[in-house]
């Protein structure tokens, strides 16, 4: 793990929470509008997590989720603030060519299978899957919102390279080697 680092990924906040409390350890992809015609590219392996509210919806989250959704909304950041308290060690990427593999993958995620089919078709069939080991650190580190931030887009400098002094793991390795073998079960079938 890096002892520092400045660039952010930005994900809804509700599936923020649910790799922070250990409910998934993927996160599906496919780009945001100002990434361009190649969409979505896995440019960085470590990251911190940047919450966002936009375009998040209940109705795009299986109705399980409905206690992370429910945490989600009763606990939101500060007005004009970006909490970042969560980094990113990618372990694994996967192009998904085939949409039948979206099926494979219910249950370790908390996207709804129509969210999944809408995104796998966006622009061009296809979508990443990033198997993340997600690590908490002591203290948030509190950004001020900026339009800087602003647009659909995946990856964010942030303003300078923030600490992974103490960072833990949110999941055992016990428990990160069953959602990793989860993953390549849904992925080889």
């Amino acid at each position: 793990m890096e002892i520092a680092n400045r660039i952010a990924f930005k994900e809804w906040a509700v599936i923020c929470r649910a790799l922070a409390e250990g409910a998934q350890a993927i996160i599906l992809r496919k780009g945001g509008i100002h990434e361009g015609r190649e969409g979505f590219r896995v440019e960085h392996r470590e990251f911190w997590l940047f919450p966002t509210q936009f375009h998040q919806q209940p109705q795009q989250l299986v109705p399980t989720a409905e206690p992370i959704w429910q945490r989600t909304i009763a606990d939101p950041p500060a007005t004009g603030t970006i909490p970042i308290s969560h980094f990113v060690e990618v372990e694994q990427v996967h192009e998904i060519s085939d949409e039948s593999a979206l099926d494979r993958l219910a249950g370790i995620h908390i996207w709804s299978q129509t969210t999944l089919v809408e995104r796998f078709h966006y622009r061009r069939p296809g979508l990443f899957l990033l198997l993340a080991r997600v690590f908490r650190i002591p203290t948030p580190f509190v950004l001020a919102d900026t339009p800087y931030f602003a647009g659909c887009r995946s990856w964010v400098e942030l303003p300078e390279a923030i600490p992974t002094a103490g960072a833990t793991p949110v999941v055992s390795d016990n428990q990160f080697a069953a959602m990793r073998e989860a993953v390549t079960r849904a992925l080889s079938q």
